[in-house]
């Protein structure tokens, strides 16, 4: 007779394990990416080039400017980060289980990537509404400007102006982002690392860091489009008419592509991908630490 398995550990601890831990390196990570961020959404509002950007924040708002919004960072950290990632360890080990202990084809591997970004960027959603909002502030003319203090502030404002739906203005390019991000950097990173370790023979450091880097950028690529779009919806403000600019996303995507051509989807490309490689790779170097920091716990 073969040997029997091992019962699976129960309880809540080991459920809510992936969504801790997914969490607090996302959030870790956002911590030393922030300023490259708030360039990025700049750049995509048309104020220059990554240069002129940063200069120009220097000068006029100072040191502090590069941190604004970072209280929405984290929270956006703490709800979309600990759903994607958690929920995608949930999926892939149960697809593996079902595949005999079998390693994943990339196909599952994405399906299971585009499944956690829509779950983590429906949770995330009115975190990532604040982020934009508060990092596009000083953008506005002065008179214009919702001068949020924090996180906090912003979600309570949002509320007591434009109602609770209004927490998920422009959620569909968010999740249709997210899921394309998703599918590119948790597939691709789950693959390069079986390549890196399993074909190459690399070590843990070595497979985490070239494994992250292909994945920062098949995330980069596949998300930039819909990231563009889901900014320009989130920022919008109504003229002296109370007309938006965009009815939606569909309309946002058809009037940039008439004014501006494809490309104009890939407006910061190369910041964009600068700020989304070293995430995705400080926030899997962080999670290897947190989860070998856990099992010397014995957690």
């Amino acid at each position: 007779m073969g040997e029997e398995k091992k019962p699976q550990p129960v309880g809540v601890w080991p459920t809510v394990k992936p969504f801790v831990n997914g969490g607090a390196s996302g959030m870790l990570a956002t911590c030393v990416i922030q300023p490259i961020d708030m360039i990025k959404v700049r750049i995509q509002l048309g104020q220059g080039s990554a240069g002129q950007v940063t200069k120009t924040m220097l000068k006029e708002e100072g040191v502090g400017a590069f941190y604004k919004g970072l209280s929405a960072g984290l929270l956006r950290q703490a709800t979309y980060t600990t759903a994607r990632l958690g929920s995608f360890k949930i999926l892939t080990n149960k697809a593996i289980e079902a595949n005999d202990g079998k390693p994943l084809p990339l196909y599952q591997k994405a399906l299971c990537g585009l499944t956690a970004g829509a779950i983590g960027a429906s949770v995330g959603s009115p975190a990532d509404l604040a982020l934009i909002r508060m990092q596009a502030d000083a953008t506005l003319p002065a008179a214009q400007r919702r001068n949020y203090t924090n996180a906090f502030h912003a979600l309570y404002r949002i509320v007591a102006d434009e109602g609770v739906l209004a927490l998920w203005k422009g959620a569909g390019p968010t999740v249709v982002r997210a899921m394309a991000l998703n599918m590119g950097m948790l597939a691709s990173y789950d693959q390069s690392v079986e390549f890196f370790r399993d074909s190459l023979g690399f070590g843990e450091a070595a497979t985490v860091l070239g494994a992250s880097s292909v994945s920062g950028f098949f995330a980069s690529a596949c998300s930039l489009p819909f990231d563009y779009v889901k900014t320009q919806i989130q920022k919008m403000q109504p003229d002296a008419e109370g007309k938006y600019p965009y009815t939606g996303s569909l309309d946002c995507t058809m009037k940039t592509l008439k004014s501006g051509g494809p490309f104009k989807f890939y407006t910061g490309f190369p910041v964009y991908c600068v700020r989304i490689a070293p995430h995705v790779m400080m926030t899997w170097i962080f999670l290897n630490q947190i989860q070998k920091l856990q099992k010397s716990a014995g957690l």
